[in-house]
């Protein structure tokens, strides 16, 4: 299985990649492959239907859709801005659809305060519904982020170690049951197929 996760935050002097990093190395010291696309270092145009007029953006939009196609589950990770998720995740996601269908998505929110960015989470929850994805139940919220992890990012504190440990471990048994059942499918549709 391959996950891929999606780091919805670019500006400068950011502090929610360390939530990012921390569950990437994460994964990878579970054995499982995992892919950080990093929003800061793409260039997409707000979203538009016909990128012809962006052929650098256009070069872009397919690498990550590509990433995004390889990957068997997702994790999006935002900052909360306003009360919502950040504008470069949401401009990213409009690009998107079909790479997304039927994919576990488990959603991560970061803060600056002490609520870890509830309602971004909530957002990000309607719209991974709203692609034809599958939200993860349970979030991962990251209160006080700036104070959170240290320079190699790891937690800073007990609690936000086990929350995060505790979201990556449903996250992985949410992603492996959808995809043992897509697994299933292909095997059952190829006998179908063979015995036809």
């Amino acid at each position: 299985m391959k996950v891929a996760i999606i780091l919805g935050s670019a500006r400068k002097g950011r502090q929610t990649h360390k939530a990012a990093y921390y569950l990437h190395n994460e994964l990878q010291d579970r054995d499982i492959k995992s892919d950080l696309i990093d929003l800061a270092e793409t260039s997409l145009p707000i979203f538009e239907e016909k990128l012809q007029n962006h052929p650098d953006s256009l070069t872009q939009a397919s690498k990550i859709s590509q990433r995004m196609n390889e990957a068997d589950a997702l994790i999006f990770i935002t900052p909360e801005y306003h009360g919502s998720i950040s504008g470069v995740l949401k401009n990213t996601l409009d690009y998107f659809w079909s790479e997304l269908q039927k994919k576990p998505i488990g959603a991560v929110a970061t803060s600056s305060g002490k609520m870890g960015g509830i309602n971004a989470s909530r957002h990000l929850q309607q719209i991974i519904l709203s692609i034809g994805a599958f939200p993860m139940p349970l979030k991962w919220l990251v209160p006080r982020v700036h104070r959170s992890f240290d320079e190699n990012y790891c937690p800073k504190s007990d609690k936000i170690e086990s929350s995060g440990q505790k979201f990556l471990d449903e996250f992985l048994w949410f992603a492996d049951a959808l995809y043992q059942k897509k697994i299933d499918d292909a095997l059952r549709f190829n006998i179908n197929e063979e015995a036809a």
